[in-house]
C-alpha cells in the first residue's frame, strides 16, 4: 500500500472514524487518519491520510473549509444541531415575520474575523475529558470564546424556517455555533439541520467517492482512487530532489546541500519530491542553525 491520500465523500449516519476504520481495511492499509471530523449526521468530504502521508496531516487540519449548510429558525437544542434536545422554542408566527433583509444583516454580522464560544458538546477535552461526556452527565463545561474567520458567508435560499447557506471558514469553526449565533442576533434562536462539507484542504467534494461506492470498486482498482500527498500541500514550496539529495534524505544524512531561499516561505517548510511527485520529506528551516532539518520523511 503506497502513502497517499483518498477522498471520501461521507453519507449521514456514521462516524468519521468509522470511516477511517472502513477505509483501512478497504485498502490493506496498515495507517489510515482523517484531516477533519465530521458530526455523524453531516455529510461530505473527508480527506484520509494512508501510510506515511499520515505525518502530513497537521499541515491539513488548519486548512480553509467550504459547507453548505440548512438552518431552522425559531428553535435551540442543547447541541445547537438536530441530534439534541429543544431547550427553548419560538412563537412560529415571530418566525414568519422575519424577512429577508433581516436574515442577510445578521449574517453579515459574522463576516471575518470573529470570536465563537466552542459548544459544549463538542470533542473539545477539559482536564482530559471530552465535553460531550461532561454534559452528557449533566456537567456541562463551557469554554472561552476562541478566534475563528468566516471569510464568506452567503445566504442562498430562504423557505422559513429554515435558512439555506454556504459559508468558507478557517479551522475550528462550528458552524452549528454560528447558526445559534444567528438565531440570538435574530431573536428567535436557530439551530442547525443539515451540514455537507465540499471543501477541505483545496480538495472538492466532487472529486470524492462515496463510501458505498468505493466498497464495489474491485479491490484490484482501489488504488487508483488514491492521491499523492504532494497534491495535498499545494501552498508549500517544492523542490524536486537530485539524484544526490535522495540519497542524502534517504539515509538521513545533514541536509547541507540545501539552498536556504526558501526560508522566509510557508514558516520555513519545505517539500521535498522526487521526479515522479512522490512526496519523500518536508524539511523545515531552523534558524538557531541557519540550515534545514527534517520535519517528517516519508520514504
Amino acid at each position: 500500500m503506497k502513502n497517499g491520500l483518498i477522498l471520501i465523500d461521507k453519507p449521514s449516519g456514521i462516524s468519521s472514524a468509522f470511516v477511517v476504520a472502513r477505509v483501512k481495511r478497504l485498502l490493506g492499509a496498515s495507517k489510515c487518519g482523517h484531516t477533519g471530523t465530521l458530526d455523524p449526521f453531516a455529510t461530505g468530504l473527508m480527506v484520509v491520510c494512508l501510510e506515511k502521508a499520515t505525518k502530513i496531516s497537521s499541515f491539513l487540519l488548519g486548512g480553509e473549509k467550504t459547507y453548505e449548510a440548512e438552518m431552522l429558525l425559531g428553535i435551540e437544542t442543547d447541541t445547537q444541531d438536530r441530534t439534541g434536545q429543544i431547550t427553548s422554542q419560538c412563537n412560529p408566527e415571530l418566525v414568519d415575520q422575519i424577512s429577508e433583509s433581516d436574515i442577510k444583516k445578521a449574517c453579515e454580522c459574522f463576516k471575518g474575523d470573529i470570536l465563537q464560544k466552542p459548544p459544549t458538546f463538542s470533542a473539545l477535552k477539559h482536564n482530559g475529558v471530552p465535553l460531550y461526556k461532561l454534559a452528557r452527565k449533566g456537567k456541562p463545561v463551557e469554554k472561552p470564546a476562541r478566534p475563528v474567520t468566516i471569510f464568506e458567508l452567503e445566504v442562498l435560499e430562504i423557505n422559513l424556517p429554515s435558512v439555506f447557506f454556504r459559508v468558507r471558514c478557517s479551522s475550528g469553526t462550528y458552524i452549528r455555533t454560528l447558526c445559534y449565533d444567528i438565531g440570538q442576533k435574530l431573536g428567535c434562536g436557530a439551530h442547525l439541520k443539515e451540514l455537507r462539507r465540499t471543501v477541505n484542504c483545496g480538495f472538492n467534494v466532487e472529486d470524492a467517492i462515496k463510501l458505498d461506492d468505493f466498497r464495489e470498486v474491485p479491490e484490484t482498482e482501489r488504488i487508483d482512487f488514491v492521491f499523492e500527498p504532494a497534491t495535498a500541500l499545494k501552498g508549500m514550496p517544492e523542490l524536486i530532489a537530485d539524484e544526490s539529495l535522495e540519497i542524502t534524505i534517504r539515509h538521513g544524512r545533514n541536509l547541507d546541500s540545501v539552498s536556504a531561499e526558501f526560508a522566509a516561505d510557508s514558516d520555513g517548510f519545505l517539500k521535498i519530491v522526487n521526479k515522479n511527485n512522490d512526496l519523500m520529506a518536508i524539511l523545515r528551516y531552523e534558524d538557531e542553525f541557519g540550515r534545514y532539518g527534517y520535519h517528517c520523511v516519508l520514504i
